[in-house]
C-alpha cells in the first residue's frame, strides 16, 4: 500500500518541505496539499515525490501544474472540461484523480446513494474521453470514520460500499485506476480492510490520534512541542489585577512571571484563565487574558524561577505533559486545530535521532 503523507496547512504546522523530506525517507510517495501555492513551495524546496492537490486550481495555472508534474483532483465535469481545454492549448496531458462525494457533501461527482452509481459513472466516463487529460487515479473522503457510534460505522461503511461498486461500474466500461484510495488516518487506524492502493496520513502521521477512539490502536508519539521562555519575573500584591479587561484580580500576593508567547503565534486568546504551562517540569497556570504577544503565569511555590528560563506551552518537561489535546478539550476544539494555528512567528527547530538538524525562523531566514 502506498502512503501519500498529507502535508497540507504548512504540514499541520510542523513545516511542509521540511516534513516532506523527513517522510520521503521514511517511504512516503505521495504528498496531498490543498492547493498549487502549497504544491509550489514543495516544487521549490526540493521535493520531487508525486504531489496532489486536494483541492482547487484555477485552470489558469494548469501550465504549472503540468511543468511541474503536479496532480490535480477533479470533481465535477464542468471543472474537468476547463483543465481538459487548458492542457490541449499548452498541447500538454495534465495527471489527475478523480473525486468522488460519497457522503462528505463538499467537493466530488455526487454518489451518496446506490441510485447515483449510474449517472455518477456516466459523468466520469465523459471526463476519461476528455484530451489532455490522464485519468490515473479515485478517491474520496470519508466524514467520520473517527467514531465509532454505531450511526457512523454503517455510514462509513455503506459510503465504502458505494465507492467500491461506483469503480466495479466503471471499469466494466474500461476505464481503470492506477491508485484508489480513501482512506484518511481514522480510517487507516479502524478499517485496514478498505486501504486499497493507498492510504493518506494527515494527524495520525504527525503523532496525534484522530480521535479517542483511534487511542491505543497504534502507538503515536506527538512530533511537535511548543517551548517559549520566561522574560519577567514579578511578585504581585493581593487585590492586584492582571491583563487586559482586568478580568482577574488576586486574592493574595502572588509571583507572575511573563512569556513572550501570545494569540499571534497560535496560543489562543481562549486559553485565558484555563491553561496551564510547565516551568521546571510543575504547571503553572495563566493568569488573566492571553494577550497577542505575551502571556502571564502564576508561578508561586516554583522554586528559582528565573527570566530566561524554558517554559512548555505543550509538551513535555521533566516527567510532567501538556498535550496538545488537552489545550484542544479547553478550546472546545480538535487537536489538528492547534498544531495548525502555530505562527510564522515561531522559530521550527528539528532533530532528527535527538540531534539538531535545521532551524527555520525569521531569524534563520
Amino acid at each position: 500500500v502506498n502512503v501519500m503523507a498529507v502535508i497540507k496547512a504548512d504540514a499541520y504546522g510542523h513545516g511542509a518541505v521540511q516534513s516532506a523530506h523527513a517522510l520521503k525517507k521514511v517511504g512516503a510517495n505521495w504528498f496531498g496539499v490543498s492547493n498549487i501555492e502549497e504544491a509550489m513551495e514543495l516544487r521549490f524546496g526540493g521535493v520531487d515525490g508525486e504531489i496532489l492537490v486536494l483541492g482547487y486550481t484555477p485552470p489558469e495555472y494548469t501550465d504549472k501544474l503540468i511543468m511541474h508534474k503536479i496532480t490535480q483532483a477533479v470533481y465535477s465535469s464542468d471543472y474537468a472540461v476547463s483543465l481538459s481545454r487548458e492542457a490541449n492549448n499548452l498541447g500538454g496531458c495534465l495527471k489527475v484523480h478523480i473525486k468522488v462525494d460519497t457522503g462528505m457533501t463538499r467537493l466530488g461527482f455526487l454518489c451518496q446513494k446506490a441510485g447515483n452509481i449510474t449517472s455518477c459513472s456516466k459523468d466520469i466516463l465523459g471526463v476519461s474521453a476528455l484530451t489532455g487529460l490522464n485519468c490515473e487515479g479515485i478517491f474520496m473522503h470519508f466524514p467520520c470514520a473517527d467514531s465509532l457510534d454505531d450511526g457512523d460505522v454503517q455510514y462509513t461503511k455503506n459510503q465504502f460500499n458505494i465507492f467500491s461498486r461506483l469503480i466495479s461500474a466503471l471499469e466494466e466500461n474500461g476505464m481503470h485506476f492506477k491508485i484508489r484510495h480513501c482512506c484518511n488516518s481514522a480510517a487507516a487506524i479502524l478499517y485496514p480492510e478498505m486501504h486499497m492502493d493507498m492510504i493518506r496520513a494527515g494527524v495520525a502521521m504527525y503523532g496525534l490520534n484522530p480521535s479517542p477512539v483511534t487511542i491505543g490502536k497504534i502507538d503515536l508519539k506527538p512530533v511537535m512541542s511548543l517551548h517559549s521562555v520566561i522574560s519577567s519575573v514579578k511578585d504581585v500584591d493581593g487585590g492586584t489585577s492582571v491583563s487586559y479587561g482586568r478580568t482577574e484580580c488576586l486574592d493574595k500576593s502572588e509571583r507572575l512571571a511573563v512569556v513572550p508567547i501570545g494569540y499571534a503565534d497560535g496560543y489562543r486568546r481562549c486559553l485565558s484563565g484555563k491553561a496551564h504551562m510547565l516551568v521546571g517540569g510543575h504547571r503553572a497556570r495563566i493568569v488573566g487574558r492571553v494577550c497577542m504577544d505575551q502571556t502571564i503565569i502564576d508561578v508561586s511555590g516554583i522554586d528559582g524561577v528565573r527570566r530566561g528560563q524554558e517554559v512548555v506551552c505543550f509538551g513535555r518537561q521533566e516527567g510532567s505533559e501538556i498535550s496538545v489535546d488537552e489545550l484542544a478539550d479547553i478550546e472546545g476544539t480538535i487537536n489538528y486545530e492547534i498544531v495548525c494555528l502555530i505562527g510564522k512567528r515561531v522559530t521550527k527547530v528539528y532533530y532528527e535521532n535527538g540531534k539538531q538538524t535545521n532551524i527555520i525562523g525569521l531569524l534563520n531566514h
